[in-house]
């Protein structure tokens, strides 16, 4: 559903950011003005998602992004909007911010907020009068970008190229407790093969492997046990096989017997370029063993693509029935045939 509204939306403008699942940025600046109004424009973006694929959206309009973040709060917040708000205008764009807390800004969190109130900064009007050079020194040269934007100075490119992950992790909480070492390393090998599935799809190589695992802490009744484990890699790998090795080895390292395990899941961290240069081993003879190992992954994933979840490099075979409990899904009468609703005509 998530790439139903983005395709619609990227026919409105040629320079999209996908920011996350439902929410993108849209670049106007070549396209309305002198030609459209902006608002009339939104409002047509608006009913067209509505239409083409089923879901309500918000837009918001701002000179910069943070500005345009804003819009899209107001839009959400006061239906009188009509799930459209432009703050082109400096006195429109005075009378919100003078209503709205300071923590609705777009990169400013809870803690940050509480610091900004100590300062008798109470509203994000309040913060875009501040000077973004003293605000630099006492905060970040983030800090002082968002008094920027705010006041209508753009600091922020659109990303038309999402950012290559820095840390990919990949954990579920079980449907029953898990309490031997085979569920376990079943469902910690599963989550091992789509956390590398994800780092070569970004052309990546991970250096860290982490895993953890954890009772329910919210069953105090229940006896309490977590564990973390880290190991480095003396090569950066994407090889499922290689990183599941070094997984199973962190695993029996933290496993204790006689628990109900609640949660597991595994860590990939300090990622880089594939193809970026890295330290060999003068004695260690990988090279033509590294090309046959990244043809033997590209044919997994090629396959998987194909063929949903058609291979799995291990564990498979073990009983899966630790997974989680779907009782209430929603329908997917919208992106799967066999859940289409069923009309009787007599």
């Amino acid at each position: 559903m998530s790439a139903r509204v983005m395709s619609v939306l990227e026919t409105y403008s040629p320079t999209q950011e996908l920011y996350s699942i439902d929410e993108a940025f849209l670049d106007f600046t070549d396209l309305y003005p002198g030609r459209q109004d902006p608002f009339a424009y939104a409002q047509q973006i608006k009913r067209s998602v509505q239409r083409q694929v089923g879901i309500p959206v918000c837009v918001g309009l701002g000179p910069t992004k943070t500005l345009a973040k804003l819009a899209n709060f107001a839009a959400k917040k006061w239906p009188k909007t009509g799930g459209v708000v432009n703050l082109s205008d400096p006195d429109r764009r005075e009378k919100l911010m003078k209503i709205v807390p300071v923590d609705e800004v777009w990169g400013i969190g809870r803690q940050l907020a509480q610091q900004l109130n100590g300062l008798g900064i109470q509203t994000v009007w309040d913060l875009a009068k501040q000077s973004p050079q003293k605000m630099q020194q006492r905060f970040s040269v983030v800090m002082a970008r968002t008094i920027m934007e705010l006041n209508g100075i753009s600091c922020l490119d659109l990303e038309t190229v999402a950012p290559a992950k820095q840390q990919i992790v990949c954990s579920r909480t079980f449907g029953r407790r898990l309490t031997t070492y085979g569920e376990l390393h079943a469902a910690m090998a599963e989550f091992t093969g789509r956390a590398c599935e994800k780092l070569r799809q970004q052309q990546s190589v991970a250096s860290q492997v982490s895993v953890f695992i954890r009772t329910n802490g919210f069953a105090p009744h229940e006896p309490q046990y977590q564990r973390q484990a880290s190991r480095c890699l003396v090569f950066p790998a994407s090889d499922t096989r290689v990183i599941l090795a070094t997984v199973e080895s962190l695993l029996s390292s933290v496993y204790h017997a006689g628990f109900g395990y609640y949660k597991c899941g595994v860590q990939l961290g300090d990622i880089s370029p594939a193809l970026a240069p890295n330290q060999l081993d003068l004695f260690d003879d990988r090279a033509g063993a590294g090309k046959v190992d990244g043809r033997v992954m590209q044919t997994v994933d090629a396959i998987n693509r194909r063929y949903p979840k058609g291979i799995a490099v291990a564990a498979a075979w073990i009983d899966q029935n630790w997974k989680p409990r779907a009782h209430c899904l929603s329908p997917r009468y919208t992106t799967s045939w066999r859940e289409l609703p069923i009309v009787h005509c007599r």
